[in-house]
């Protein structure tokens, strides 16, 4: 088994649940294409509830910039609730993509 490289000095972890009407407005993929824009790494995807989970690595003021851009587009108007949390990067992740868990 290889062994994980560990993450950058100073990059961290993101956690966002989105609630609102954020399934069926093409979040995850609107999402991927905003994380195109910064050095983060991770996944988006739906969940049984209606909600959209978000889970993104990098340096904090990418991952910060990455949530306002994402909440500029036009899902803004859609996202009713964003709670984030905030915890150490794992360096698990080799790109950002939508992930399907159900």
């Amino acid at each position: 088994m290889a062994e994980k490289e560990a993450p950058e000095s100073g990059t961290r972890r993101m956690s966002v649940r989105f609630e609102g009407r954020v399934q069926g407005v093409g979040f995850r993929y609107t999402a991927v294409e905003v994380a195109t824009r910064f050095e983060v790494t991770g996944y988006v995807c739906n969940q049984p509830d209606g909600s959209v989970t978000l889970i993104a690595e990098g340096a904090e003021r990418d991952l910060v910039a990455f949530l306002n851009d994402l909440k500029s587009t036009h899902l803004g108007r859609y996202i009713t609730d964003a709670r984030c949390g905030w915890s150490p990067a794992t360096g698990e992740f080799t790109g950002f993509s939508v992930r399907h868990v159900w």
